[in-house]
Parts: structure tokens; C-alpha cells; sequence
């Protein structure tokens, strides 16, 4: 193989950014569990606080076992570079924090995971941000919602809970005619079904606590950044563009390119935020990535099974999967996700509310927790517990109307999961 053979992903997902320990030549990624690092002289040490040299100076900024999980998430969504936070909410506020202002507001689907839904809608308040929720089916009124203090366009590729799949490149096109990011939240298709960046996301923005981990051990998220929007082209976005007095007049565009963004999230973002990955939990999520592709692929034909089976079931009054030809998203789902629909879904109960209660304590293999992703299939009530501080108007135009339970297809034999279900839906 020549060195300019590009490698396959299912070789990235093990290999990129990372090679044996040079200390030790343990193959494995080392977890170096250390807050900081020793400069090799004064002048080392400066030109690290100048940005002038990249390397490691205190874990809150960078280490490098988070190194190399960032290194292999931007390879595997096709970015140039990538930032590790604490959680997927500390990620998405990482994700805004270099564009946004007081005043200034971001342009959001309505069809949004509800936690993301609550803190657009009610934290970032407090930062002075706006936020316009639309439905990102209606291009006309995503036109329309832009105006002059929009900073960035916010969507879902796969929305959680109800399976819906956004036009990635439709809004794309709204997004670069009114010279905005268009930033797309990847958890609950990964790289591994769909790489939005291919059809003109800017950014994605992950949960790495979901199916990257893919075995509920590990809260992370992570930003990517493509390396493709150019910030230079309009003065909305100035922490890039302006002299950054902190840096003695910096300005990261110029100074970095494409690498702007990912830079000024690192130098100013963790360092002033704080909301940094911890080395042991960027271990495990590396560990989850090796086996991504092949856990997706498995995922994705128990759900398309399991949401057959519940289709067809008397006391189920419909199945929210884009892999079913009844959902109006199907099409999309062949165009943007021909290796699988996902592994999360909903299902409206005719029962309502109580049978989604009786539901999920009458099943066994099925977990009841709030999480999605894991090798174990999981499932929940969202109308009294994921979208609970929603109104009931938002739970039903989020997809979580009170008859709404949301699954997570495990790993585990797709029969023994169908068993499960129909025993608890008997008593329902």
C-alpha cells in the first residue's frame, strides 16, 4: 500500500491517530491520567502559550489519549479537526460558543432530542443567545426564520426520538446562500451509517456517550469541525476573524485556516469553559470505536426486525422508524442511510400514556433507563422523563406524545427481544 492510498474506515476506526507508546511500545492507547505536562525549557513553554507550537500543556486544554479520540472521530467524519467535551450538552455549547454572542441567535429543527430542546429553549438564555425552532421540512420557513443576528443553522441527521431524517443537503443550501454553519448533531447515525460533512454540514456535533462508546460506560461528546466554512467571508463571526487580545492580537482565521475553528476551541473554549473529556473516558470510547462499524451494521438489522414485528402488532397503533416503507422519511432513509436506519425508534400505544407505563415494567431484557446506544436494548417513556419539561404541544411535536415509548435495539438475538416485547405487550 502506498502511502497516498487512503484507508478504508472500518481501518480508521482502529488505526487513526494513534500508534505504539513511544515510552513503553504498549499498542493499546495509554491512558495518561495526568493533569499536566513538563515543558522541555522556558522557551518550549512559550511558544506553547503563544500557540506557536502544538503540544500539551495542562489535560483541561489537551492529552493525549483525548488526542487521539479526536484525531479518530475527525478522520472517521471526514473533518480536519475535533474537540472532546465532557458530555454531549458540554459539546454543544462548544460548538456555539466561538460564533455566538449577546443577541445573536441560532436557527434550530423542531424536531430536536428533548434535552437539547430545553437547553437552546431556556439555558443558553442566560448567555444572551436566541434560538427559533422550525421545521426543517418546511424550506421556505427556514428561509424565512434567517435574519441578521443568525449565526448558525442546527438540525439532527437522524432526530432522536422519532427517527426522523433531515435533508442534510437541502438546508446545506440555505445555510452557504445565507453564509451561516450549518452544524448537524451525528449521534444516533455516526459516521458509520451517514457523514453529513459529504453532503455540506460545516460541523457535527456528538454524543460519544451513545453508539461510539456503545456500552453505557463512558459521558462524552465531541465537535467536528470540516475545515470547509470560511469564516473571513462575512463580519459575523469576529472571536475568529478580530484580533484575540488574549493572544496578543491573533486572529485565528487568518493565522490558522481551516484549522480556525478547531484551534479557538481548544485555546479559548476548554481553557475558559472548562468542559473538558477526561482521559479515562476518551479510553473507553476508543475502545467502543473499533468495533463501530461492524455493532451498527448488527444494530441496524435487529431494529429493521423488531420495528416489523411491532408494526404489525393489534395494540400498536404506529412504529416512527424510517426504515419501515410506511414512514414518511423512507425515502430519505435510502438516500442518506443505505446501511441502516438507525437502532432508535418510537411506537405509539393505543393504550396511551398507561400502557407505555405497563410497558416498559413489564419487560425484562429491555433496560429502563435514560440512554440510547448500548449493546443492550433500552427503553423509555419520554413524555415522563426525557421530554418531561416540554409542553404537552412540544412533546407531541417532538415525537413524544404520552402513548410514545422510545427504543434502543441492542446486540442482542433479534428473536429473543421480539419474545420480550410481545410477553409485555400481552398484559398490556
Amino acid at each position: 500500500m502506498s502511502d497516498d492510498t487512503p484507508l478504508g474506515f472500518e481501518t480508521r476506526m482502529i488505526h487513526a491517530g494513534a500508534a505504539p507508546d513511544p515510552a513503553t511500545g504498549a499498542r493499546q492507547t495509554p491512558i495518561y491520567q495526568t493533569s499536566s505536562f513538563v515543558f522541555q525549557d522556558a522557551a518550549h513553554a512559550a511558544r506553547l502559550f503563544s500557540l506557536q507550537e502544538v503540544g500539551y500543556i495542562y489535560s483541561r486544554l489537551t492529552n493525549p489519549t483525548v488526542s487521539v479520540l479526536q484525531e479518530r472521530v475527525a478522520s472517521l467524519e471526514g473533518g480536519v479537526g475535533a474537540i472532546a467535551a465532557a458530555s454531549g450538552h458540554a459539546a454543544q455549547i462548544m460548538a456555539l460558543f466561538p460564533l455566538m454572542g449577546p443577541g445573536r441567535n441560532i436557527l434550530a429543527s423542531d424536531k430536536l432530542y428533548g434535552g437539547t430542546v430545553n437547553q437552546f429553549g431556556q439555558a443558553i438564555k442566560r448567555f444572551g443567545w436566541g434560538v427559533k425552532f422550525v421545521s426543517f421540512d418546511d424550506t421556505d420557513a427556514v428561509k424565512a426564520a434567517i435574519d441578521d443576528d443568525t449565526r448558525a443553522i442546527w438540525c439532527e441527521s437522524l432526530a432522536n426520538p422519532g427517527g426522523i431524517v433531515t435533508d442534510v443537503e437541502a438546508i446545506s443550501a440555505i445555510a452557504k446562500d445565507a453564509v451561516l454553519p450549518l452544524i448537524v448533531d451525528n449521534t444516533m447515525a455516526t459516521a458509520a451509517l451517514w457523514r453529513p460533512i459529504e453532503h455540506g454540514a460545516d460541523i457535527i456535533c456528538s454524543s460519544t456517550t451513545k453508539f461510539m462508546s456503545g456500552n453505557g460506560t463512558a459521558i462524552g461528546g465531541i465537535v467536528v469541525d470540516s475545515g470547509n466554512f470560511d469564516w473571513t467571508k462575512s463580519d459575523k463571526f469576529p472571536s475568529l476573524t478580530e484580533p484575540a487580545p488574549e493572544y496578543h492580537g491573533l486572529k485565528f482565521a487568518e493565522a490558522l485556516g481551516p484549522m480556525a475553528y478547531t484551534f479557538h476551541s481548544i485555546a479559548i473554549g476548554l481553557r475558559d469553559l472548562g468542559g473538558c473529556q477526561q482521559p479515562q473516558n476518551a479510553f473507553y470510547t476508543l475502545l467502543g470505536l473499533e468495533t463501530l462499524a461492524l455493532r451498527m451494521e448488527r444494530h441496524c438489522q435487529n431494529a429493521q426486525k423488531v420495528a416489523e414485528y411491532l408494526e404489525g402488532h393489534a395494540k400498536v397503533d404506529y412504529v416512527s422508524y424510517p426504515g419501515l416503507k410506511s414512514s414518511d422519511y423512507y425515502d430519505r432513509a435510502q438516500k442518506y442511510l443505505p446501511k441502516g436506519a438507525g437502532a432508535v425508534f418510537t411506537v405509539g400505544l393505543k393504550g396511551g400514556y398507561d400502557a407505555g407505563v405497563k410497558l416498559v415494567e413489564g419487560l425484562g431484557l429491555f433496560s429502563h433507563l435514560a440512554n440510547i446506544g448500548d449493546a443492550r436494548s433500552l427503553i423509555i417513556h419520554s413524555a415522563s422523563t426525557t421530554h418531561s419539561q416540554l409542553s404537552d404541544a412540544d412533546k407531541a411535536l417532538a415525537g413524544a406524545g404520552p402513548e410514545v415509548v422510545r427504543l434502543s435495539i441492542g446486540l442482542e438475538t433479534a428473536d429473543d427481544l421480539i419474545a420480550d416485547l410481545d410477553k409485555a405487550l400481552s398484559k398490556v
